[in-house]
This record gives structure tokens, C-alpha cells and sequence, in this order.
């Protein structure tokens, strides 16, 4: 998790918050290991921004990867954010119920769950194929 953590601190970092100034970064590790970052991005026209976990969605699928083994989501803030709705369905995709979701801060305070614990009910794709 230390590794996932200093990618997520780092992402944060350089998130593009000017708005909200509430940076986010995500860390993800696929089962091969490999760790793909991002950062909130925002935008003057608001819904056109990206959150930092869609962000590492990104660039671990543009690497050619599928599936997440865990992820943190660091966060500026007076307690640990969590994932919006959007980014729990986002993670759904490439994801299962178990996976580990860490969410915390600078100071080291982190607040730990699974994905099924966040979207008891995701939608998905498969169970609706007729």
C-alpha cells in the first residue's frame, strides 16, 4: 500500500483544482503489478472535468490493462474523501466487489473498503444481455 499511497500523494500534487482547490490523486495496481496514476482535472464548464480515479482508469487501460487489484484515492481535505458515484461504477467496470478501496490523507489517516461496500449494486453490462 506505501507504494500506492506516494503514487496517489504525488498525483494529488499535480491535480489541475482550481475551482473546487480540492485535489484528488488515485493509485491503482493491477494483478501484474504495474501502477497507473491521475489526478483530478478540472474545467471552467464543470461536468467536463475528470476525477482522478477515471484518470488512472485511463492510463492503466491505454497500457493495454484490464483489471484492478486495488486502488487509493488521496485527498486534500479535514477527513478522507471517498469515490463519487460515478468513479464507484467506473471502478465497477474493471473491478470486482472485494477489491480494496483506501481513501486518505497527507497526515496518514485512511479510511479502508471494498467496492461492495461503496456499490452494493453495480450495474453490470452482462446481467443485462438478453
Amino acid at each position: 500500500m506505501k507504494q500506492l499511497r506516494v503514487a496517489a500523494k504525488i498525483a494529488m500534487h499535480q491535480a489541475y483544482a482550481p475551482y473546487s482547490e480540492y485535489q484528488v490523486g488515485a493509485a491503482l495496481r493491477t494483478p501484474s503489478g504495474n501502477v497507473y496514476s491521475g489526478g483530478n482535472v478540472e474545467n471552467a464548464a464543470y461536468p467536463l472535468g475528470n476525477c482522478a480515479e477515471a484518470s488512472a482508469i485511463a492510463a492503466m487501460v491505454l497500457a493495454g490493462e484490464r483489471e484492478i487489484a486495488e486502488i487509493f484515492i488521496m485527498s486534500k481535505g479535514k477527513k478522507p474523501g471517498t469515490v463519487c458515484g460515478g468513479c464507484r461504477q467506473r471502478l465497477a467496470e474493471f473491478a470486482g466487489p472485494d477489491i480494496r478501496i483506501d481513501c486518505g490523507l497527507e497526515s496518514g489517516e485512511t479510511n479502508t473498503y471494498t467496492l461492495g461496500e461503496l456499490l452494493p449494486h453495480a450495474f453490470d453490462l452482462k446481467e443485462t444481455k438478453i
